[in-house]
């Protein structure tokens, strides 16, 4: 079960909602009647980041035939003379 809680709420329990968390329970914090924040479990925060990096390694991988562009290159087109500075 999620706990909604206020930001003063959270701050005055916050070992509670610790605990709650090591006991596999997320606390969503709330600021101005609206969800803030989320205190998740360390195992669901790790899996959340495991799959944004297999995400972002598929869409990576999705362009790796796609021509490439020298840092040099990149540079040049920066700094070229008579080129409005952004």
């Amino acid at each position: 079960m999620t706990d909604i809680v206020t930001v003063r709420e959270a701050r005055a329990n916050l070992a509670e909602a610790i605990d709650k968390a090591v006991a596999g329970e997320a606390t969503v914090i709330t600021r101005n009647g609206q969800p803030a924040a989320a205190l998740i479990p360390i195992a669901d925060y790790d899996a959340l980041e495991d799959a944004a990096d297999e995400l972002l390694a598929r869409e990576a991988a999705e362009h790796l035939d796609e021509p490439t562009v020298s840092m040099s290159e990149v540079l040049a087109d920066l700094f070229q003379e008579g080129t409005p500075a952004a």
